[in-house]
This record gives structure tokens, sequence and C-alpha cells, in this order.
């Protein structure tokens, strides 16, 4: 599963994902069904979403749920089988994405939108728990100097100097409603250039450190933003749209325990407490179940 093109599986991974979405498809028994009494938490296969399992899972032991645990699955649409299927009770997942994956022509853009359009297109066993306000979405990211220069807080506070700037992102950020378009759209702005670079990646980052381009696109939980103290502009007129972390859950195998626990860890779980997390799994190397049980600690999960 990813959010945007920036997760790419190797060649024997998406051999296994292939695999595994035929033995969903076709009844393969080697790709298991509910457990009774069991809820099994599975993750896609990058860290963020492994560190969000990690989170449900450990806060699910710490109320005396029996868990069973599957990270690192593979992408959105194997994962999406084995809910269906009920091999997985419950996942990570981003609301925006999941509903871009079911009906490609959706306008939805708030949480609010998203989250009950959701609820009316997935089939009857599946559903959708609280959303956490912890998003993981393209934003538009300044130099802490830019915004310190121009006053920038916002994506509007951009119009009087946007002719000026140069913008850089992933080559399809030029074309999709949301990049250039929406931002003309939304906020009337033009850039002097467009830079084509990586998705939100190390040649993004390093472009606007060095000045090659003065705004990017990163997504909001990248650690570099902490690193490099990069400035994420709010986007009050939602050109990028909700990327709320949600679990999605196979109806018959949750409990009111289930159920309730996991809530409770989307109510404490922000963006800020997100990224501050992924600084220490990819900055300081710090283990995934470490960095989840201190984050459960602090938030009085555990």
């Amino acid at each position: 599963m990813s959010k945007s093109p920036r997760t790419l599986l190797s060649t024997a991974a998406v051999a296994l994902a292939a695999l595994a979405a035929t033995a969903c498809t076709s009844g393969n028994p080697l790709v298991p069904g509910p457990k009774k009494g069991q809820v099994t938490v599975g993750s896609a296969n990058f860290p963020e979403n492994v560190l969000l399992a990690d989170i449900y899972a450990s806060a699910l032991k710490a109320k005396g749920v029996k868990v069973g645990i599957r990270f690192n699955v593979g992408s959105r649409e194997v994962l999406y089988q084995q809910v269906q299927q009920g091999s997985l009770t419950v996942l990570p997942e981003y609301n925006g994405a999941l509903l871009a994956y079911l009906d490609s022509k959706t306008r939805a853009a708030t949480t609010a939108e998203i989250d009950a359009q959701l609820r009316a297109t997935l089939p009857a066993k599946l559903e959708i728990l609280d959303p956490s306000p912890a998003e993981d979405k393209n934003a538009l990211v300044v130099t802490a100097a830019t915004a310190a220069k121009d006053h920038l807080t916002a994506i509007g506070d951009l119009a009087p100097y946007a002719a000026a700037l140069s913008i850089g992102g992933p080559p399809e950020f030029k074309e999709r409603y949301q990049g250039l378009p929406g931002l003309k759209d939304k906020y009337g702005l033009t850039f002097k250039s467009f830079a084509s670079l990586d998705t939100a990646g190390p040649i993004t980052v390093k472009a606007l450190a060095d000045d090659s381009v003065q705004v990017a696109t990163l997504f909001t939980t990248d650690p570099n933003i902490v690193s490099h103290n990069f400035k994420v502009l709010t986007d009050p007129q939602q050109v990028f749209t909700a990327q709320n972390v949600t679990p999605l859950a196979y109806r018959a195998s949750m409990t009111p325990t289930a159920t309730a626990t996991l809530n409770e860890v989307s109510a404490k779980l922000n963006t800020a407490a997100l990224v501050g997390m992924m600084a220490q799994i990819m900055n300081q190397k710090r283990d995934i179940d470490v960095v989840a049980d201190n984050w459960l600690k602090g938030a009085g999960l555990r």
C-alpha cells in the first residue's frame, strides 16, 4: 500500500504480492482465514505503516486482546483483499488514498466527506473506525528562511511571491489537480518555473535545501521536515485531500474492546507525534517496536 508512488516493491516482493493476491481471490488455503477470538493486525511494506500497525497491536495487547501480527504484507491491493477475506482483521489505512483506490472519480476532499463516502462504498463486512488527526499527505514546504522572509504560514501567502519562485515536485505534479492546476485554481498561484524532481525523496529535499527551488512538495510526516527545519504551509482550500490515518477493519472479527482501543489510539495520535516517531526511526535508527512502545506509554495507552 502506498499513499502515492513513493513506495516501490522489489521484483521479488511484486511476485509475492501477485501470488498473495491470486490466493486471496481464489480461496487458496495458503492464505489463512479469520482466526476466532484473535485480532490479526496487518501492515503495508513501508516503515511508517509498520510503526502504526505496531502501535495498534501493542495497544490491543495492553487491553488483553489476543493479537496476531502480519506486518510488511505488501501493497494496498493485497492488503485490501486479505482484510476482505478476514485473514487480516485490521490495518492502518489512509482514508483519502483508500477512497481513491475504491472510487477513482471521487471529489471528496475533507475528512468528513471522505469518511462518509467510504462508509457508503465499503462492503458491509468492512468498516473504518475513527480517523486520527494524524495525516501523511502531500504538502507544500519551504525553508525556514523563506518562511521568515516572506511571512509564510499558508499556501495563500505565496500569492505575492509565486511569480518569482521556482517550485519542485514529481513529474505528475505539473498535470494533476493535486498539483499546479489545483494551486492555480484554488489560490491563483502561477510560479516562475517548475522543476521535475523525485516523489518527495532526497532529490527534492536537496533541491529545496540548496535553494534550487524555493517551494517543494513533501509528505507531511517526512522526517526531513524536522531535520532540515522546513516549514509546512497550511492548505485551507484543500488542494491536497485529507489523508487521515484510519483503521480499516473486518467487522466480524472486531470486538467492542478492540474497537474502543483503536479509537482511543486514533484520538491521541497526531501528525506532530507521527513526524517525531518517524524522525527517531529514520534519522536516529531506533527500532520501530521501541518507538511505538514509548509513544503508547507517553499517551497513557500502556
